[in-house]
């Protein structure tokens, strides 16, 4: 064979022998490790008490247990918001960690962009998933460049609001 053959081909093999050494010093030996195999997606075992030590961001678990939570300084807030379309979601998922919030107050951040809102209420094309049922828009043509809130009250949302 000519050598304009075996040259791309010594490069793509070099490559792929450099990816392997690399792969062989890079990622630990128990990574992926189970029974059988990689039976339970890419993991370490090791890390396990490394991932203990994180420390914890959201105070509680749970719709009811996030919405008591809350309700003890915000009450009317939580009332409103689990009779209506919010109800089902959990406050931290909008209102981030609200883990020592009582204890410090301002560490609070309340996120009022126009991207969070976009998180469950752009329209995508999915019309045999459940994710159609959350009414949605089109970020483009809809006020583009406006917070949500300023027209919509995220605690009290109307579906006819959202159309």
């Amino acid at each position: 064979m000519k050598s304009h053959v075996w040259r791309p081909l010594y490069v793509v093999i070099a490559l792929v022998v450099g990816l392997l050494v690399f792969r062989f010093f890079y990622v630990p030996n128990d990574f992926g490790s189970g029974k059988r195999g990689f039976m339970y997606s890419f993991h370490r075992k090791s890390n396990a008490e490394e991932w203990k030590k994180q420390p914890v961001k959201y105070s509680v678990t749970g719709k009811q247990k996030m919405h008591e939570y809350c309700s003890e300084c915000h009450g009317e807030e939580v009332k409103v918001r689990t009779e209506k379309l919010h109800g089902v979601i959990p406050c931290e998922d909008c209102h981030g960690p609200v883990l020592n919030h009582p204890e410090a107050p301002e560490k609070l951040d309340i996120d009022r962009s126009r991207e969070l809102c976009l998180r469950c209420h752009t329209s995508l094309p999915y019309t045999t998933s459940e994710r159609k049922r959350i009414p949605g828009i089109d970020p483009k043509g809809h006020n583009a460049g406006v917070q949500c809130v300023k027209c919509h009250n995220p605690h009290n949302p109307k579906l006819e609001d959202m159309k």
